[in-house]
């Protein structure tokens, strides 16, 4: 009897903070509280909730991280839409000690790079391709500095990812196109080809992407990521190897 009653665990009961950041959340998750609306003071929060103001604060603490709460040039709380950049660097940083290899991110990045220049060339705009154009001249003109080149390859595919007007794709391929950076930063500065190579599949995809050719654009971005591949290689990189701790310095670096 005594054995049959060992086999649950104890019930954590949650803390006051989290019980408060949790309300909060459901009303926001539930649409009753949209962007934009006024969350309350932290004194009005206290008493609706009848808790001191300390658990108030971490609670917003919380939620502010989360990117669900905001404060106003007025001190005053809003509700709000947590950030891509936020969410994809927390999600970076997880693939990173959970110590994934290029593989891994090759095989993702196939997948997911392919989609959306397919979606991009059927829905881009003269907006989004002219700003892959001023993209292209910047990458251009930085042939010769592999960190410069580098961030703007992540910033062309960012780009790519925005025009295909799915946020869903756009926010799926962030956290795995942090990680680019680094490695093709590597490329660049080891593979002597590697640079005009990424600068020409560049120049195809947003061709493709003006003429509204979904193949092509699918199958010019077969080839960039092919290329990511086969350059890793000739870095002299294992593919199966982890995308190291010391990449994270770069992917968390602001672009310039």
């Amino acid at each position: 009897m005594v054995a049959a009653l060992e086999r649950f665990d104890k019930i954590e009961v949650a803390s006051a903070y989290q019980l408060v950041a949790d309300a909060i959340e459901r009303e926001i998750m539930s649409g009753r509280m949209r962007p934009g609306d006024s969350v309350g003071t932290e004194a009005a929060l206290c008493a609706q909730f009848g808790v001191n103001r300390s658990t108030v604060r971490e609670a917003i603490r919380v939620l502010e991280q989360s990117g669900l709460v905001r404060r106003g040039a007025d001190r005053r709380l809003y509700a709000s839409l947590p950030r891509y950049s936020g969410l994809s660097s927390r999600i970076s940083r997880a693939l990173i000690l959970h110590e994934v290899t290029f593989r891994e991110l090759w095989a993702t990045a196939r997948v997911l790079e392919i989609a959306a220049a397919e979606q991009a060339a059927e829905n881009a705009d003269a907006a989004i391709i002219a700003l892959l154009e001023a993209n292209q001249a910047q990458a251009e003109s930085a042939l010769e500095d592999p960190a410069r080149l580098s961030h703007l390859d992540t910033e062309f595919h960012q780009l790519l990812a925005k025009a295909t007007r799915n946020r869903v794709l756009e926010l799926a391929r962030e956290p795995a196109g942090l990680l680019f950076f680094p490695t093709t930063e590597l490329i660049v500065r080891r593979v002597p080809e590697g640079a005009g190579r990424l600068v020409a599949a560049h120049r195809h995809l947003i061709d493709a992407l003006k003429a509204g050719d979904a193949v092509q654009a699918a199958l010019w971005m077969s080839r960039h990521i092919a290329d990511w591949r086969k350059g890793f290689e000739r870095a002299g990189r294992d593919l199966d190897e982890p995308v190291e701790r010391v990449y994270a310095r770069s992917v968390l670096r602001p672009p310039y």
